[in-house]
């Protein structure tokens, strides 16, 4: 399975039209979008539609920039998937998440975060590999600098749920970095976007 996941696209239309470009060349199975993709009139037009356009499956969650109103208008729109508080199989792989982040309009406690992810983990039930979806970064973690928490919920989620990839974004200057927390591949994705092949 390859997926294309990215972040933090904050109404990037040229971005989103050559990352549909790439998604199509690579022939990947999803796209994942881990929050914050309108810009800064919340406008949502030409974010989505290139990937389907081009017959790729694409999954969303809302950052700390947009709310489910406008995640399910996108769902409603383009038939993508909503991932906060749901799930995706594909194959054997299963794929849970959560949305929202620690600052902005759209902001989620910690422990809502853990038991969103924790009520949607549980409907996973028996796959082989499992991919966690969150906007914000967990805390104690290299993706916030120092400089950002990050989210309690999302460390206890990793430590507990054990998944074998971890999406994030929000914090822009750690975008592409990558960690491994247990036996948890952690990386925030961001705009420049991830090929992940499982």
């Amino acid at each position: 399975m390859k997926i294309l996941a990215l972040s933090d696209i904050h109404g990037d239309r040229s971005l989103i039209k050559r990352m549909a470009e790439k998604a199509d060349k690579e022939k990947v199975d999803l796209v994942i979008l881990a929050g914050d993709l309108g810009d800064h009139d919340g406008s949502l037009d030409g974010l989505v539609g290139p990937f389907k356009e081009k017959g790729l499956d694409v999954a969303l969650l809302p950052g700390n920039h947009e709310g489910l109103a406008e995640i399910n208008f996108l769902v409603d729109r383009y038939g993508a998937k909503n991932l906060h508080g749901y799930i995706i199989k594909k194959g054997d792989v299963g794929i849970f998440g959560c949305g929202y982040a620690d600052v902005g309009l759209h902001q989620i406690s910690d422990e809502d975060l853990f038991n969103t992810l924790k009520q949607a983990h549980t409907s996973l039930g028996d796959v082989k590999k499992k991919i966690m979806v969150t906007h914000v970064q967990p805390n104690n973690s290299i993706l916030g600098l120092g400089l950002f928490p990050g989210n309690k919920g999302v460390r206890k989620a990793i430590e507990q749920f054990k998944p074998d990839i971890h999406i994030c974004g929000h914090i822009h200057e750690t975008h592409g970095i990558e960690e491994t927390i247990g036996t948890t591949r952690v990386m925030n994705v961001g705009k420049s976007g991830k090929i992940i092949e499982l």
